[in-house]
């Protein structure tokens, strides 16, 4: 992997793993690399492979949680931290917890400092409008910006952790369990998401950007900001949506063609006015 290129894309120098720097990587990641599905609406086939997302990234690109969580983790490792994988499950608002590997979580040990003595962490920069710092992995009520959240023994992973977003998030919340794992854990999950007909991802199209004051996000067109301040606009041409991406998600697409770009934005437009219509 090339680690000078992921820290130049991060904007950040190297250092020895510590709680500080971990909290800087963390809050760089999710501001600058995006939580975003264009690769499916653009017919580009991924892989769960840690490395390929890494690479991905690197070139200007971000992904879901398994790219983003997956890379990360390379990352951290390369860069000394002691990083473990961990199947979860993301809860929708309305549904039933459970682990069922539609997501990958990450946590750290081994940093120590005033607020965590222990040096446990829960990482995550896969999980799109909540975290933007590391949470220390012991139970409490945490503040990052206008948002709280909450970490609480899991009810449905014995021995595994809750993690309770923001009542204002995207989702419920997300439960994930203990044991280490690796990445063909989520092959499976991650073919259905990224090609079922029920998938949300290939349905809607989802961007989000997570930064110290709040979150944006575009959902279909859609574009809304909720933080210190919410509005929201419906992006009406393929121009406003490009710029949309590339100002506020630091996606220009510079690998996307004229031709590519016409198609994407005629898919994006058409699911987008479904969706409104199904709503």
């Amino acid at each position: 992997m090339d680690t000078a290129g992921y820290l130049r894309r991060l904007g950040l120098a190297q250092a020895a793993p510590s709680a500080a720097g971990l909290r800087a990587l963390h809050a760089a990641h999710v501001e600058r690399v995006a939580y975003e599905a264009l690769q499916i609406w653009l017919d580009r086939p991924t892989t769960v492979d840690p490395l390929e997302s890494a690479a991905r990234i690197i070139g200007g690109r971000g992904g879901y949680c398994y790219h983003l969580n997956g890379a990360f983790s390379a990352l951290a490792t390369a860069l000394g931290y002691q990083v473990t994988r961990h199947v979860g499950g993301v809860q929708t608002r309305g549904a039933e917890p459970g682990v069922i590997a539609n997501h990958l979580v990450l946590t750290v040990r081994g940093l120590p400092d005033e607020a965590n003595p222990g040096g446990e962490w829960l990482v995550d920069v896969g999980l799109g409008d909540a975290l933007h710092e590391p949470l220390p992995l012991v139970a409490g009520s945490y503040v990052q910006g206008p948002f709280t959240y909450g970490l609480r023994p899991s009810e449905v992973a014995p021995g595994g952790w809750r993690f309770d977003h923001d009542p204002s998030g995207s989702f419920a919340g997300m439960d994930f369990g203990l044991a280490a794992t690796d990445m063909s854990a989520f092959t499976a999950m991650h073919e259905h998401l990224s090609t079922s007909p029920t998938s949300g991802f290939v349905r809607v199209l989802s961007v989000q950007r997570r930064d110290a004051k709040g979150v944006d996000s575009l959902r279909g067109l859609r574009l809304s900001r909720v933080g210190t301040w919410a509005d929201a606009i419906t992006l009406d041409t393929a121009g406003d949506f490009y710029a949309a991406l590339d100002d506020i998600f630091n996606l220009p697409l510079d690998d996307v063609e004229a031709e590519d770009r016409d198609k994407l934005w005629r898919k994006v437009h058409s699911a987008h006015e479904t969706w409104l219509t199904s709503a």
